[in-house]
């Protein structure tokens, strides 16, 4: 099987953890990952417990903190689980901050289907930055439509054009970011810092959702009803685009599905740091 259709013969066949009543968000919360933990819960009705209400206060206190510190705030939206949290946090209590996500031209059609269930709860708009049509056709034209599987160099140039160029378009003339990295995404990502300043894209970088675990997440996610992405039923913890992400199997690292095929340290877009010398120090 050509490696450019695995990741779409997988998310195929792959039958989600259970099954759901109707096709709703608000329905299928017992598909979410870890959500077998949660069954009872999830049918008696799930609240914030004051733990979780008190992680969520010191997420929208930081956000605030940022506003006042760096005046222009931009939240980098993935639309992944993380990001549901912070969409409902931004949007509900600090909607100074400004809100995009990247339309790469590979998203996953369950992506687009997200977007348009956000922007109908909330009454509101994220805005989409998309790659600059011409640096786009010359890639292609360089290396094919799906090159960047050969090599790394030609994944990191696809991931450039694709998601590193529009996002630095989409920050120019902000004095902050904020993104929902939490440490226990990857061993990379374990060693970020709430705040900290980002060399290469010349702003500081907000990471309130560090210290969040993944039952955080999805605890908030279901206590609110909020939208989420359909995949993750479908044992997608990080998605991404379409041909570079796949279903991970039991056990795996939670980023193990993003371009799987290569090593593990690699496994960044360029929006993040791939390796880190020492906890709490930049690079």
């Amino acid at each position: 099987m050509c490696p450019g259709y695995v990741g779409k013969y997988r998310s195929r066949h792959l039958s989600p953890l259970y099954n759901r009543i109707e096709q709703t968000h608000e329905d299928s919360f017992v598909g979410a990952p870890g959500a077998h933990r949660y069954i009872h819960s999830h049918i008696m009705g799930d609240v914030l417990t004051l733990e979780l209400e008190q992680k969520a206060a010191a997420v929208r206190d930081q956000l605030a903190a940022a506003v006042q510190e760096y005046g222009r705030v931009v939240y980098s939206n993935s639309l992944g689980a993380e990001a549901m949290v912070l969409t409902d946090i931004i949007w509900s209590h600090v909607p100074e901050i400004d809100i995009f996500s990247i339309d790469t031209g590979r998203l996953h059609e369950e992506t687009y289907e997200l977007l348009e269930k956000l922007e109908r709860r909330y009454k509101k708009r994220i805005k989409l930055v998309y790659p600059d049509s011409e640096s786009l056709a010359k890639l292609v034209e360089k290396q094919g439509v799906n090159g960047f599987f050969h090599s790394l160099d030609a994944r990191l140039a696809c991931c450039h054009v694709r998601k590193v160029e529009p996002f630095k378009r989409a920050i120019a003339g902000y004095g902050a970011w904020v993104t929902g990295v939490r440490r226990q995404q990857s061993a990379t990502r374990a060693l970020g810092v709430p705040v900290e300043w980002d060399a290469p894209n010349g702003l500081y970088k907000v990471s309130p959702l560090l210290d969040w675990t993944e039952d955080n997440i999805w605890q908030y996610i279901r206590a609110r009803k909020i939208p989420y992405n359909l995949l993750h039923d479908r044992m997608f913890p990080s998605i991404g685009c379409a041909p570079c992400t796949r279903a991970i199997q039991p056990g795996e690292d939670q980023r193990a599905g993003r371009w799987w095929w290569e090593q593990p340290e690699s496994r960044e877009c360029g929006l993040q740091p791939r390796v880190r010398h020492a906890v709490g120090q930049s690079v």
